[in-house]
């Protein structure tokens, strides 16, 4: 499984690269606003953290936009920043349509905001790279969530589409298990979220009483 982290943050993005080996990077208007930089200005710096690898950076046209056509303008002027550069478009009619124009460029794309398989099956029939459904929401609104990934997984299977499933909006440990067991390709959260998992407090408990046995015995 691939792990890309959910964040516009560089020092954060360079953290992931270097010391957790992370596959790709998400971003989304939220995160950019986060980092208190101008859009370009940080979607470029992340791009120079990826550069000479095969890292995807997701990065999403104006959320405003909502005729296709706008959508596939930007996402070639955002594409031709980077070769790593991955454009996320929502999943409206427009986002599904803008999918194989972009692709036509040779321009990959990310359907985000996907909640349903059948609105993942529809990026996947039109050629998108990556298809993002969003767990954490829907579990904030009670929906169980588990089933909606591994159908995914199953009809991408069933008809051989090449479009990897990028389980989003994760919150915690559980869910990143949850989306791995279900099959998913790849998991996408915040560094909080992965520094939390790759953490566990009986770790800490273990470690200290091994130091001390340590220091209680004779190195030679």
């Amino acid at each position: 499984m691939k792990f890309f982290l959910d964040s516009a943050i560089v020092e954060e993005i360079e953290h992931a690269f270097t010391m957790w080996h992370f596959d790709g990077v998400t971003t989304n208007p939220r995160h950019v606003q986060v980092s208190g930089k101008p859009f370009l200005k940080v979607i470029k710096e992340i791009a120079a953290l990826a550069a000479g690898t095969d890292r995807a950076i997701s990065v999403e046209v104006n959320p405003h936009h909502d005729n296709h056509a706008a959508m596939v303008e930007e996402g070639l002027k955002l594409a031709a920043i980077s070769p790593n550069f991955v454009i996320k478009l929502p999943a409206t009619e427009a986002g599904f349509k803008a999918i194989p124009l972009l692709k036509e460029q040779g321009v990959r794309a990310n359907l985000t905001l996907a909640f349903s398989a059948a609105q993942a099956l529809q990026a996947m029939r039109m050629g998108a790279t990556f298809v993002s459904p969003f767990i954490g929401w829907k579990e904030s609104n009670g929906e169980e969530t588990v089933s909606m990934i591994e159908e995914i997984v199953t009809i991408r299977d069933n008809y051989g589409f090449d479009t990897e499933v990028l389980v989003a909006a994760v919150r915690n440990a559980r869910q990143i298990v949850d989306a791995a067991v279900a099959g998913a390709d790849i998991v996408t959260a915040g560094f909080a979220v992965f520094q939390d998992a790759f953490d566990h407090p009986y770790t800490g408990v273990g470690l200290a009483k091994f130091q001390s046995f340590w220091d209680q015995t004779p190195y030679e």
